[in-house]
């Protein structure tokens, strides 16, 4: 009988990646959102879908009946340890065999950033939370690169303030790829271990530049941008001052050098490399091509 998996988080950027990961597998797949209206796609793929919201911990019982696994993955923001906490504890109650949790990298109580703060504690509450568990804590994704893509396209750079920053960048869909490799294996295997995963070697966004000019046969530029200049374009696009602040954490962080190294886990996990920033970029061209007869 297939164990039945919650998909938490069902809708984001490394969860859709799981769920084609592990579509076709020997598992029932459940999906937890927020809004039943906003999730036909996720039926159209033959994932049951269920309600629910981690700020609501009376709402969550029904969706984790019957489930064997859970991927977790909370919003970022302030209420994370909450929200992680709602979960462990509707898991734990319904009798919930494995949690598997989408932590950040360097998540530690003393992270140079709030985030990675919030995230070693819900870490650590995951690891004393009485079932089998894992962590996967990876790197910055490369599809942040996609957030650029329009400015890619109209003018041929790229603004961040990252400085000179050298980042083991990594593809969501490895990430996913090491989540569905420990969803599937048994329950005991990968119990208790916390996993950091990094892309195949560190980047610095004018190296990244240069890959996309060679990829895309044109050029690219990399514009090393202030905090400020940052900030105000994030929330000219309406992204919450509490996540304007956060991305200025990181940055910060990556600029003095915190994010310049690679591990080998998604190569032992998946038995082959992780994708290099060139795969990515090849893989998205489209995106950051001008459309035809502009």
């Amino acid at each position: 009988m297939p164990r039945t998996v919650l998909i938490i988080g069902a809708t984001g950027t490394v969860s859709s990646a799981l769920l084609d990961t592990l579509h076709g597998g020997d598992v029932h797949l459940r999906a937890l959102v927020r809004d039943a209206s906003r999730a036909a796609g996720l039926r159209g793929r033959g994932v049951e879908v269920v309600t629910g919201d981690l700020d609501d911990p009376r709402s969550l019982p029904p969706a984790f009946e019957g489930v064997h696994d859970v991927w977790l993955l909370t919003p970022n923001g302030p209420r994370a340890p909450e929200n992680n906490m709602n979960a462990v504890w509707a898991a734990r109650q319904a009798g919930v065999e494995r949690v598997v949790r989408l932590s950040v990298v360097g998540a530690a109580h003393d992270a140079p950033t709030r985030s990675g703060r919030l995230h070693a504690l819900s870490d650590r509450e995951t690891e004393r939370c009485g079932m089998r568990w894992t962590i996967l804590r990876p790197h910055w994704f490369m599809q942040n690169l996609l957030n650029e893509a329009a400015d890619i396209s109209a003018t041929g750079t790229f603004a961040l303030n990252m400085a000179s920053a050298r980042v083991g960048m990594i593809d969501a869909r490895d990430i996913a790829g090491c989540a569905a490799r420990v969803l599937l294996d048994d329950p005991d295997r990968h119990h208790g271990r916390t996993y950091t995963l990094t892309g195949p070697r560190s980047r610095t966004f004018t190296e990244v530049a240069d890959e996309m000019s060679r990829v895309l046969g044109r050029p690219v530029r990399y514009l090393p941008a202030g905090d400020d200049a940052k900030r105000k374009t994030l929330l000219g696009h309406g992204v919450p001052e509490w996540i304007a602040d956060m991305l200025e954490e990181y940055a910060q962080a990556y600029a003095s050098g915190w994010g310049d190294f690679t591990t080998d886990t998604v190569a032992d996990l998946l038995g082959r490399p992780p994708r290099d920033v060139a795969d990515f970029i090849r893989d998205h061209a489209d995106a950051f091509t001008p459309p035809t007869g502009a």
